[in-house]
């Protein structure tokens, strides 16, 4: 598998290009600001060809470059439903206003074609399968996707900011709430393999071990018991 990842924008945000490997055909998980150049460069690079955006939650540092990236490629962008509106008015996902000079920048909206994504789907984009995870907390209509089981081949979880190394999303935004972040984290995250590479919506790469074993946020957390 080929990821090409990059910070992109004033909230480095880390912008993912997925692909089967150079060549072939591609995901966009999470353009958010500023990240239309760094997209396109890593197309570029890797003679990639874009099938559809995803995106992990609707907050505007993962969706400001939905609208340019879909509309370049003719491409469609898929989001959870209860973060779907955040697209059109992200000022009001924030609670506050989002600063003139940055809105300047922005192209506020949906694109022409938007599907939603249901916990417990099963992506299949590119020749690559993804499977969804609501996890709410971070926003209502957060979501994780997550690579299959494979062997000798580490799964990887498109975290988004749900979890980040050594930390987790802020849950102080409409429509965050902290209780049902650390829900959120004990069902999608702490079920997976420590070998599990995870791939957050801001800062650097982790597993799912070294989190397990130092994120503060974690400790006393328990995995629900399978069946339940």
């Amino acid at each position: 598998m080929l990821i090409a990842g990059f910070p992109a924008g004033a909230w480095g945000t880390n912008c993912y290009v997925v692909a089967p490997a150079a060549g072939e055909e591609c995901v966009i998980i999470d353009p958010g600001h500023q990240a239309t150049q760094g997209v396109e460069d890593a197309l570029k690079k890797h003679r990639l060809k874009p099938v559809a955006v995803v995106l992990t939650h609707g907050h505007i540092d993962h969706v400001a470059s939905v609208v340019p990236v879909c509309g370049a490629h003719d491409v469609p962008a898929w989001i959870h439903p209860e973060d779907r509106y955040m697209m059109s008015d992200p000022e009001k996902a924030l609670g506050r206003s989002i600063g003139m000079p940055l809105m300047g920048e922005l192209t506020v909206g949906e694109p022409d074609d938007v599907k939603e994504l249901s916990d417990g789907a099963q992506l299949l984009l590119a020749g690559l399968e993804f499977g969804v995870a609501h996890a709410p907390g971070h926003t209502r209509g957060s979501v994780t996707f997550r690579t299959p089981e494979a062997a000798d081949v580490p799964q990887i979880l498109f975290s988004g900011d749900l979890l980040f190394a050594g930390s987790v999303g802020r849950t102080d935004l409409p429509g965050g709430d902290h209780a049902e972040l650390l829900e959120s984290l004990a069902r999608v995250c702490l079920p997976l393999d420590d070998a599990t590479v995870v791939l957050s919506g801001h800062g650097p790469q982790t597993t799912i071990g070294r989190e397990r074993a130092s994120n503060p946020y974690l400790h006393g957390l328990a995995a629900p018991r399978r069946g339940m």
